[in-house]
């Protein structure tokens, strides 16, 4: 049976609508059957006591961590403005970081769900759809360099202490954190060298200055420093675990939560801890972690998000009457 062009379009429209929700949703559920198969063997009482160790002092300095973080992750959007050719006051690019990020890290997609956020800022001061989709790019080019170059550190620095950890042979573990921070030193290099834009069919991208590129590495390297710093004040409670070993774990709970992009990467993160680090005091650390790096920082977004929009409106509907007093 034949159906005209508009009706395949439109069934093609239907299916993206609903494509995204019903990924979202399988990854959801595929991460609630990995974590309930990590977490059968452990009583609600062993999880209460594991959470119970971490101590006040271990639970500040891991929220000290945390606070730091996301202050590092202003800096990304601060850098990608000037990549973008549209900066904005430090206090602009650190409003719409925060509240994008901390909702975009327990959404899921957060390339698409803190970019809607971004926008919603952005889109107020002047930049457009493509202005904003440079930003992201940038944003996202950061959150790799900055993984690529933690992770290569750790897998060369504690080449043992990783390959024991995560199984492999060390000449593997090796092998993986050369190619990473080979692929680094090959983005500088481009960034030094090439000044011509790439091309891809009907996209264009420009590589940023190395100076500029530069600081993507450092300020995504020390970002992701800060987040291992945050999960090992709450594993060190437990567990006797040298920083780089935690930070080896954690990039490759990262990197496979962003791969699954199940939101704030429920499930994904707990269980490759738990795989890596076994045992119910693990988890505990990890719901501490959670709690301190991704909950909290949801609240405080979604505060600012609610405040955000309300002086907006507040500005608009005085603006409204300012012009039809006006006309009047």
């Amino acid at each position: 049976m034949l159906s005209r062009p508009g009706e395949r379009s439109g069934r093609r429209g239907l299916f993206r609508r609903l494509a995204k929700p019903a990924l979202a949703a399988a990854a959801v559920l595929i991460a609630a059957i990995l974590l309930y198969r990590a977490l059968s063997n452990y009583s609600v009482a062993d999880l209460v006591d594991a959470v119970a160790k971490v101590s006040t002092v271990r639970l500040l300095a891991a929220g000290g961590f945390a606070a730091a973080s996301y202050l590092c992750l202003t800096g990304f959007d601060y850098l990608a403005l000037r990549y973008a050719g549209r900066p904005l006051a430090y206090p602009r690019a650190a409003l719409a970081s925060f509240t994008s990020l901390s909702l975009g890290h327990n959404i899921g997609f957060a390339a698409l769900s803190s970019g809607a956020v971004r926008y919603r800022f952005y889109s107020r001061w002047g930049l457009d759809a493509v202005d904003v989709g440079r930003v992201i790019l940038f944003c996202g080019a950061t959150v790799g360099l900055g993984l690529m170059t933690l992770g290569g550190v750790a897998l060369v620095t504690l080449s043992g202490t990783a390959a024991e950890l995560t199984g492999l042979g060390r000449a593997t573990v090796l092998a993986l954190g050369a190619a990473n921070l080979a692929l680094v030193g090959s983005y500088l290099l481009v960034a030094g060298l090439r000044r011509a834009p790439f091309r891809l069919w009907r996209w264009r991208m420009e590589m940023p200055e190395l100076r500029l590129a530069l600081a993507q590495v450092c300020i995504g390297a020390l970002n992701f420093s800060l987040v291992a710093a945050c999960l090992h004040q709450a594993t060190m409670a437990i567990a006797d675990v040298p920083f780089f070993g935690v930070a080896s774990v954690y990039v490759i709970a990262n990197v496979t939560a962003l791969i699954a992009h199940v939101p704030g990467g429920w499930g994904v993160i707990e269980t490759v801890v738990m795989r890596l680090l076994p045992g119910a005091e693990i988890i505990g650390a990890v719901l501490v972690f959670r709690i301190v790096y991704y909950l909290v920082p949801l609240a405080l977004g979604a505060a600012a998000l609610a405040i955000s929009e309300m002086v907006l409106r507040r500005r608009k509907n005085l603006a409204a009457g300012e012009k039809f007093a006006a006309a009047e």
